[in-house]
């Protein structure tokens, strides 16, 4: 059977541990790998610098693609009705009196047509 340490011994011996690794690592970074790098040049800057409006321009064209297929559609719940179709005009024939109804006055006005002067 094994015994295990204590529970202070395991702590210590990971603490050092951990303690020394961090140390090896430390000792691997330079001056160099802490200096800023220089901005990216090429392609990949433009394609970032044009994604944002890209994307934008993308959004915009969709909804204005979805608003015009909502108006576009007959059955759609924004198309506007159709309008009736028109009646005839009401013209009278001036050689007979208007027939009185219940709405009309009493004195039926008579239809008359003045020549122009010449």
């Amino acid at each position: 059977m094994t015994t295990t340490p204590p529970a202070e011994d395991r702590h210590a011996t990971t603490e050092t541990r951990l303690r020394a690794a961090l140390t090896a690592r430390a000792a691997q970074i330079t001056h160099q790998d802490l200096r800023r790098e220089g901005p990216p040049q090429g392609r990949a800057w433009t394609l970032r610098a044009l994604r944002g409006p890209g994307l934008a321009a993308l959004a915009a064209a969709a909804s204005v693609a979805a608003v015009c297929l909502l108006y576009l559609f007959p059955g759609s719940p924004l198309a506007p009705a159709p309008a009736p179709p028109a009646g005839p005009p009401g013209v009278t024939d001036p050689t007979q009196p208007p027939t009185p109804s219940a709405s009309t006055p009493s004195s039926p006005a008579t239809p008359r047509v003045a020549r122009p002067a010449d």
